[in-house]
């Protein structure tokens, strides 16, 4: 047995396997070449304890002196048998003291430096083992003594909550059969006060998309830990002799860069292994235009409004298969109602091409509706028993699969589908099935990926329900959240994009009025917060005026212009001591071009806000500052000189350290910056 010490993009992990179990001792900031002696990892004793050195193993348990919550619930421990090391991956064979359970640990750390941990479980007995809950617990320093995790309703998710870590444990758990709106989606544990430029920071987040568990614990035995697992009901998850259940990756992050600092890491990762193969296509998605009223007259004037303005991918939403007239019928029977499509799908997709438009479909496989043909069928295959949900059950993935990839199959071969918004609008609320729905899903997902390379796919969860590293290798887009209303949008995305490169994220320009919070927007500062990410509009243009198609026009022509930076980009975001402005921008990895944007919240704290300072630049190269986009509305007897000029050159320092006097923009606006 040895030390391993693995290094990359300014982080080590050393893990010790000298003993009977193996330590994660570090992880962390580089540590440079390190031959470590024996003992220099070895805590001291202190009274009234063990009467040897506590030291938290991959597989913490009451066996070694751990009363926190271990990672697998057994009476015993488990002894190192085997480790190895191939390139930046290490593998720990573990086994119980009878060899009757045997656990393989991989831990993996990147060229970015990102960091993921998982166990593979062997039953090696003779009789049937019933596996309680097995997770991955990472150690991280007192330092990291204040934590940030998410919460969040339909429509406002990733809402931002934070608290110091004290003794104990702070615990978030999902039942709903997917992440949730309220999922925690990303636990950072940091250094107090830490912002998004600011601070030491260690985070987690578990590549699932069923139940699961996700903590920070502080014991008062001097551990801190962070950890996370699938959440499985008592007695889910059974192994015959031989068979294995292995745990999601933990995807694990340490910046000392803040927040920021974790997408630096992350983003390049995602992006490193991601199957997008084209630009972005701006989207125009059918919902909030006509919602229901699926009629080939009214779809293809909106069709032809969407390909006047530059929109390259129409989705039909809900509303297009058998007896679909509204949200209480038919989930299931996915076949083209012929009774509003005679003809099928074909003139409408025909219209769209001629324009030189992707055709996209809303479907949501994994539901069913009691009052459907389907149902009638196989009442059999309804998991749900208790009450509805938006009038809908869910469907039994394992016994539905052969019918549903038969159904999509037929589909996708009839017509020249480029994409699928995949949808999800209920919680599964049937206990000790989340885990084998999720595993079908993700088969069947692969299936059609398989089978149909070209056709993307769109997470989509009644919005941003579902959004995690389990899922995005099998999908092409997310729905961040159901809501199209910018003020909202602008905390979703913002928080969102730590985790998920924008060109992932889909936000769309919706109408004046939301339809989800019926605020009034300036088309200004709605176009600004669709610029941003995988763009598109969720509006009847049909009945947008000249001027606002004119604007809506230049829009999508500036989006389609700056795409290669917005989508390939450096992700940053200052830290403001006024919550009313934010900024936020994208800069290229040369840092030779960067796109910012100054948002206005609510009212200012001071009738002079902050400079503008320019995160990420390089200080070295001198920068031409302009306004881009439809300048905001502002309040103001005379805006800033280097403003009304219409733009200046600076060195990077002085934008960065020093920057530029705001102009006085009023609540829920947007100033765009291009810097180049």
């Amino acid at each position: 047995m040895t030390v391993f010490h693995l290094r990359a993009a300014g982080v080590s992990l050393v893990l010790d396997t000298r003993g009977d179990a193996a330590y994660i001792t570090h992880w962390g900031p580089d540590l440079g070449d390190l031959d470590p002696p024996d003992g220099l990892f070895t805590p001291a004793v202190p009274p009234s304890s063990i009467d040897v050195p506590l030291r938290l193993s991959l597989l913490p348990s009451l066996a070694e002196g751990w009363s926190g919550r271990p990672a697998i619930e057994s009476g015993h421990g488990f002894r190192t048998v085997e480790t190895h090391l191939h390139e930046q991956t290490a593998v720990i064979r573990s086994a119980s003291p009878d060899a009757t359970q045997k656990v393989v640990t991989e831990l993996e750390l990147t060229g970015q430096g990102v960091l993921r941990v998982r166990h593979r479980f062997t039953n090696r007995g003779h009789d049937e083992f019933v596996l309680p809950n097995l997770d991955v617990l990472l150690p991280i320093p007192a330092e990291a003594s204040e934590l940030l995790d998410f919460t969040g309703l339909w429509s406002h998710e990733r809402s931002p909550q934070r608290a110091p870590l004290r003794h104990g444990i702070w615990s978030r758990e999902s039942r709903h059969g997917r992440p949730g709106h309220d999922d925690a989606f990303l636990m950072v544990a940091g250094t107090p006060g830490f912002g998004f430029r600011t601070g030491r920071v260690w985070a987690v987040h578990l590549a699932w998309s069923g139940d699961k568990r996700i903590w920070a614990e502080r014991s008062a035995l001097g551990c801190s830990v962070l950890g996370a697992g699938e959440l499985t009901a008592p007695g889910e998850i059974r192994l015959a002799p031989g068979e294995s259940y292995e745990t999601p990756w933990l995807v694990a992050v340490f910046s000392d860069a803040g927040l920021d600092g974790l997408s630096d890491r992350l983003h390049p990762w995602i992006r490193a292994s991601s199957h997008l193969r084209k630009p972005r296509p701006v989207v125009l998605n059918t919902w909030e235009a006509v919602y229901f009223n699926h009629d080939l007259t009214v779809l293809g004037q909106l069709a032809d409004a969407a390909a006047e303005v530059g929109v390259e991918r129409f989705v039909l939403d809900d509303g297009w298969f058998t007896g679909r007239r509204d949200d209480r019928r038919a989930l299931g029977d996915w076949f083209v109602d012929d009774a509003v499509w005679p003809q099928g799908l074909h003139p409408l997709i025909s219209r769209v091409h001629a324009h030189g438009m992707e055709f996209g479909l809303w479907v949501e496989p994994e539901m069913i509706s009691p009052d459907s043909r389907l149902a009638t069928a196989h009442p059999d295959w309804i998991l749900d028993s208790g009450p509805t949900w938006r009038w809908q059950r869910s469907l039994d993935l394992t016994r539905a699969y052969d019918y549903l990839l038969d159904r999509l199959t037929a589909l996708l071969t009839e017509y020249p589908i480029a994409f699928l918004k995949w949808d999800h609008n209920r919680d599964l609320l049937t206990p000790g099935v989340a885990h084998r729905q999720t595993r079908a899903l993700y088969r069947l997902l692969a299936a059609l990926k398989q089978a149909f390379p070209h056709v993307e796919i769109e997470s989509c969860a009644s919005g941003g329900a579902r959004i995690d590293l389990g899922i995005l290798p099998l999908v092409d887009r997310f729905w961040t959240s159901d809501t199209n209303d910018p003020l909202d949008r602008q905390s979703i995305q913002r928080w969102t994009g730590v985790l998920i490169p924008p060109e992932y994220l889909g936000g769309h320009l919706g109408a004046g009025t939301a339809h989800v919070t019926g605020r009034t927007s300036a088309l200004g500062f709605r176009l600004a917060t669709a610029l941003f990410g995988s763009a598109g509009i969720e509006w009847n243009l049909t009945a947008a005026s000249p001027a606002e198609k004119a604007g809506i026009a230049a829009w999508i022509a500036e989006h389609k212009r700056l795409r290669p930076l917005l989508h390939s980009g450096r992700v940053v975001r200052a830290d403001s001591p006024d919550p009313a402005h934010l900024l936020h921008g994208v800069v290229a990895q040369d840092r030779t071009h960067a796109v910012y944007a100054l948002v206005t919240l609510g009212t200012p704290a001071a009738a002079l806000p902050p400079p503008i300072r320019f995160p990420g630049l390089d200080p070295d190269r001198s920068y031409t500052v302009r306004p881009i986009g439809v300048p905001p509305r502002t309040m103001q007897d005379a805006p800033p000189p280097w403003l009304a000029a219409g733009g200046i050159m600076l060195p990077g320092r002085v934008l960065t350290e020093l920057g530029l006097p705001a102009p006085l923009l009023t609540p829920e606006q947007a100033l765009l910056l291009e810097l180049s």
